[in-house]
């Protein structure tokens, strides 16, 4: 699978890591920025690169993914997910307690994005995370299957209706 990767000047050096750590996992990845470390960088348009991308393959059925981020990872987030077809997940780290649905069944935020939402992106924010946490969330992102739910794709196509 195709993953591409953008990140400002807060998620720079992550970045590299992870793109080594996505390849040696077997999959392709493409730098779409920054390319190099510019303190003074804006994410928008460095986002904006991998989200296009990534759209264009959703539209065209497609299946790639994208992995994003900066500081807070916020801004990127909110940039990603103004492309049709994208479905960007925030990623801060595992969560303080455990979280249960209705059910009392365990969840975790990548795999219910994944499993509920069909989370095509996942911007981090780096300053928020250690390395090994990241690549834990990376590959639980890439390896959780989207189990095409009747009721989560009718979610997804209203996301898609209503934007």
């Amino acid at each position: 699978m195709k993953v591409y990767f953008a990140a400002d000047h807060g998620g720079f050096e992550m970045k590299g890591e992870l793109m080594r750590f996505v390849q040696e996992l077997g999959h392709v990845v493409e730098d779409c920025g920054a390319f190099e470390l510019d303190p003074s960088d804006d994410y928008p348009p460095i986002i904006s690169k991998a989200a296009h991308k990534l759209s264009t393959d959703a539209l065209a059925g497609i299946e790639s993914r994208a992995i994003l981020g900066g500081g807070s990872g916020q801004g990127e987030a909110m940039m990603a997910n103004r492309f049709r077809g994208v479905r960007c997940a925030l990623y801060y780290g595992k969560a303080s307690r455990e979280q249960t649905d209705m059910q009392g069944n365990h969840l975790d935020v990548i795999r219910s994005a994944r499993e509920h939402n069909d989370a095509n992106a996942l911007s981090f924010g780096y300053r928020f995370i250690s390395l090994d946490e990241a690549k834990d969330a990376v590959r639980e992102f890439l390896t959780t299957e989207f189990p095409n739910d009747e009721r989560h794709l009718r979610r997804i196509g209203q996301i898609d209706e209503l934007a």
